[in-house]
């Protein structure tokens, strides 16, 4: 299951996002054009940018300003990226080297600090105070997720709800304030406004678990990034709590050494507690009910090509491989 169906229904609209991307990025600064044309340009799904346009669509909405907050959403997700890679050290993503593996962490930093400046101009030029109080809203609670991420690293006793806050807010919320915003845009009803939301927070979930997931049962030349790169730097997700709670008694104390000296040493063993305790098949399960959530969410939507496409776009976040 793919999406490029999904991106032909509004083919035009992620041309001109695209072409609003590449314009407004232009720099006489070589190492910014080189920095956010090496990740903007990496191959990413844009799946925030596709769910505003769709969005959009489905609630109706027939202008052109759309275009514009897709792009916007794609610099903010896309400065995160920069800045997470430092944080995490990842030297792998999307299959190639990380920008700051290439460039190092110093310009990565601040090629992210300029792409956050890139968002502001956008949102402040769109100039809808509904959805500039939605995005400001948002961003402090995405910042504490990250931190709340940070500080809990190689915490081998971090609960479930713990985990479930975090990536509510760390991934979740992005893709909540990515479908708002059509129905903002649109100038739907409320409740319309609020299903929107509902939709996109349940497909952020959905989106994170299997995030999750794939770090324990793919390859990299598949999803792009090094396996274990959870594990190596101490962070511990759904199917990694699932084998705790489970797996043996030395499983366990493997799992809790690896998670807190941050190795993959014991990476073999910890992947034959994940399959033994169906880590994999219950996270997939709990990504399986947020995407129905999602779905369900819509109902409230009148029928339309873009309607579907939103059903199905909640539906192949969670059977993607990638």
């Amino acid at each position: 299951m793919g999406i490029d169906h999904l991106r032909d229904l509004v083919s035009e609209d992620f041309e001109a996002v695209n072409h609003l991307i590449i314009e407004t990025i232009k720099s006489p600064i070589q190492l910014i054009d080189d920095i956010a044309n090496h990740v903007i340009q990496s191959g990413g799904k844009r799946l925030r940018c596709l769910l505003v346009l769709l969005a959009s669509r489905a609630c109706g909405y027939e202008g052109k300003e759309h275009i514009m907050l897709a792009a916007m959403i794609e610099f903010f997700h896309t400065a995160t990226l920069l800045h997470d890679d430092v944080i995490d050290d990842s030297t792998l993503r999307r299959g190639r080297e990380t920008a700051n593996k290439i460039w190092g962490n110093k310009a990565s930093i601040l090629v992210g600090d300029y792409l956050f400046t890139k968002y502001l101009e956008l949102m402040v030029e769109v100039g809808d105070i509904d959805i500039i109080q939605l995005l400001i809203g948002i961003a402090p609670q995405m910042g504490c997720g990250e931190i709340q991420q940070f500080s809990n690293r190689h915490n081998s006793d971090l609960s479930v709800e713990e985990y479930f806050d975090m990536i509510r807010a760390k991934t979740a919320l992005l893709f909540a304030a990515s479908s708002a915003i059509g129905a903002l845009i649109s100038k739907s009803e409320h409740q319309i406004q609020k299903t929107m939301y509902s939709y996109g927070l349940h497909l952020g979930n959905a989106f994170q678990l299997i995030d999750d997931a794939l770090d324990y049962c793919s390859d990299a030349q598949t999803i792009g990034k090094n396996i274990g790169d959870d594990l190596a730097t101490g962070k511990i997700t759904l199917p990694l709590l699932q084998a705790l709670k489970y797996g043996t008694a030395e499983q366990q104390v493997k799992i809790r050494e690896s998670l807190e000296k941050g190795t993959l040493l014991h990476l073999p063993a910890i992947l034959d507690a994940i399959t033994e305790t169906k880590a994999i098949e219950y996270t997939r399960g709990i990504a399986d009910k947020e995407a129905d959530f999602a779905i369900d969410a819509l109902s409230i939507l009148p029928d339309s090509i873009y309607k579907k496409a939103l059903e199905e776009l909640a539906r192949y976040v969670v059977h993607r491989k990638h």
